[in-house]
């Protein structure tokens, strides 16, 4: 074990797997420069041949990716911000996300789009994006959505390795964030398994991504009053481990959904329809959502700050439930 970053987490997970596999290569907007410390070392090991700086044309080198995933290859795709996306859309859901179905599965699409949801730092609406939740109602796309350095090279790893395409959202607010990380291959965490950061009896928190610190920081505060609060962590949207929150939800009977992406349609609409479905009886209290409004996000810093999930607004969800 080594205590790293969460941004050195990802480079050890797409160098190990750039060792492990050689159809694995890596593609992308300013891998040379190494931007934000995710290829240190990469070029120097595997050269230009499996580390591809590619033009600024994301439905261009999207839409080779997913060429070469068709033919064998296993690439992962860097495209920076989330919002780069929208450049590729046709390429993701037109082709990438239809075609092993279209196909009738004689085709696989073995590639990672990796992207960083860049909000909470000033920078205005085109880059702001946590857009996850458009992509869970596409069927044929799995989703990852780490919360710490270790899910985040477990779960690389793994959707490197897996037979059809992943995306990765990275929430940029966790870059710093260091954890405990196992070295080598054999750290791998499979797709569809949530993790309880934290066990309780009173209520229960469903966070995603960035919302996990914050919750867990929620539930210690609130562990002064006495009170014991559950952390569920998904780690994946899609597959989407129902039966953990289930569990949680059945036994503290209540629950806040937190989710930095806009409230309409979220991830935290979709979790809190499956727990109103499915553990309706088991309920105490009303569900509570604490997302951001339906809103762009703006320069400003502390107009930004305000519409973000806090520990604040969870602390105050929690004692809406517990009170």
């Amino acid at each position: 074990m080594a205590r790293i970053s969460f941004i050195e987490s990802i480079r050890q997970a797409q160098y190990e797997e750039l060792a492990r596999d050689p159809k694995v290569f890596l593609m992308g907007e300013d891998l040379v420069a190494n931007v934000f410390g995710t290829t240190t070392g990469l070029i120097e090991e595997f050269g230009t041949d499996r580390v591809r700086d590619t033009p600024l044309s994301e439905n261009g080198f999207v839409g080779a990716a997913a060429g070469a995933s068709m033919v064998g290859a296993r690439p992962i795709v860097d495209l920076t911000i989330t919002s780069f996306v929208y450049v590729a859309m046709d390429q993701v859901c037109s082709i990438i996300a239809k075609s092993k179905y279209i196909y009738g599965g004689q085709v696989k699409l073995p590639l990672v789009l990796r992207m960083c949801m860049f909000y909470g730092n000033s920078n205005a609406a085109q880059h702001s994006d946590r857009n996850y939740p458009m992509f869970m109602g596409m069927p044929g796309l799995k989703i990852i959505i780490p919360s710490n350095p270790y899910d985040m090279k477990g779960l690389l790893k793994t959707a490197i390795r897996d037979d059809d395409p992943v995306m990765s959202f990275e929430d940029g607010t966790l870059w710093s964030q260091k954890g405990e990380v196992p070295e080598g291959e054999d750290h791998l965490i499979p797709l569809g398994l949530a993790d309880i950061k934290r066990e309780g009896t009173d209520a229960t928190v469903v966070a995603v991504a960035g919302g996990v610190p914050l919750a867990l920081k929620a539930a210690e505060e609130l562990s002064k009053d006495g009170f014991s609060i559950e952390v569920v962590d998904p780690r994946t949207l899609v597959p989407l481990d129902r039966d953990t929150i289930i569990r949680s939800v059945s036994k503290t009977g209540r629950v806040v959904v937190v989710d930095p992406a806009h409230q309409s349609c979220s991830a935290a609409s979709e979790i809190s329809a499956i727990i109103a479905e499915e553990a309706f009886e088991s309920l105490k209290a009303p569900i509570l959502r604490v997302t951001t409004p339906d809103t762009h996000l703006p320069f400003f810093p502390n107009g930004e700050k305000a519409l973000l999930p806090s520990k604040h607004r969870i602390v105050s969800a929690l004692k809406r439930l517990l009170n």
